[in-house]
């Protein structure tokens, strides 16, 4: 894969649209550098902290409900449904989803969808942005391929073509406008979990720690979850089912309840517009019970649910 990797990234099929669509600003790269760093260094400085001092019952819930609705925003609104089309929504929880999804902090909404897509159009081979075997199969052009597809892909100036692969969100006007107040709603992540902090203890420090907490080491940790599936996820683990030829998704138990199910990543690669990841007994699918919690409700619709026939179809033959 490494070696024809540099042109092979910039070209698409024979008359389709390319893959790059322009360049990151310089900007960009440096506000993500501060985004990707700043919560990392909470998130180490976490352990020490928290057996020294600033850490409160208070402090526990603002960052767990943090990240559980930032989390399940990315999951579900981000991944399952915009970019999968899992299940269909009424236009108020479509809008929802995306502007909780964008306070994650993991990128603008039809960026994040226009990579996905372009990661499942390609997956583990030349085009896909972040596959860890970018680099081969011996084990030094595998560390260096799971640091790139944790997180060293993002410091790349190419922008994945939003034409190409995020063209029905381009033209949907609600979408588009909270594609573009990514940096309002990238401060509100940042400035609630103090604001609540704040008016929960009516003390600065309270506000201090809860941002310590709430905003930098939750925004850091989910981060890193969030990226496990792109390296981990296509490295350790089982494939139970099958996948299209060369694509190494696979399940890693582990991050299943962090990750909200979406580290069942065999699950998901088989049957990549399913509402539910986790599809085999045993395998705790968070945001598939949410999503079927929504469905009761009334509130979204057209579920695509696993059925016996459609997974009995994708799995693997048995080892003679």
């Amino acid at each position: 894969m490494a070696s024809s990797q540099a042109g092979a990234f910039h070209r698409g099929r024979a008359g389709a649209a390319p893959l790059i669509g322009g360049r990151k600003p310089v900007a960009a790269v440096v506000a993500l550098w501060v985004f990707v760093v700043v919560p990392f260094a909470a998130l180490v400085a976490a352990v020490p902290v928290a057996w020294g001092w600033g850490l409160s019952w208070t402090d526990v819930v603002i960052a767990g409900a943090a990240y559980v609705l930032t989390g399940l925003g990315v999951t579900v609104g981000f991944h399952r449904y915009l970019t999968h089309g899992a299940f269909k929504a009424r236009e108020w929880l479509r809008i929802a989803l995306a502007v909780i999804g964008s306070l994650a902090v993991q990128g603008s909404v039809i960026q994040w969808v226009a990579d996905h897509r372009r990661h499942h159009a390609f997956s583990d081979r030349d085009g896909d942005p972040h596959s860890p075997w970018r680099y081969g199969h011996s084990v030094r052009g595998l560390a260096k391929g799971l640091v790139f597809a944790h997180v060293g892909w993002m410091f790349g100036r190419d922008l994945t073509n939003r034409e190409r692969f995020a063209k029905d969100l381009l033209n949907d006007p609600g979408i588009v406008r909270i594609d573009r107040l990514f940096g309002p709603l990238v401060a509100v992540s940042v400035l609630l979990p103090p604001a609540v902090g704040l008016l929960a203890t009516g003390t600065w420090a309270g506000a201090l720690t809860a941002f310590f907490w709430g905003s930098l080491v939750r925004i850091g940790l989910l981060h890193h979850v969030t990226w496990s599936i792109n390296s981990v996820c296509h490295v350790f683990g089982e494939r139970p089912l099958k996948t299209r030829d060369g694509d190494r998704a696979a399940n890693f138990w582990p991050l299943a309840i962090l990750s909200f199910g979406e580290s069942w990543h065999n699950g998901h690669h088989s049957d990549p517009t399913c509402a539910r990841h986790g599809m085999l007994p045993g395998q705790i699918d968070i945001s598939a019970r949410l999503i079927r919690w929504l469905e009761r409700l009334g509130w979204v619709r057209d579920v695509r649910w696993p059925t016996p026939s459609r997974l009995a179809a994708r799995r693997r033959d048995p080892s003679p």
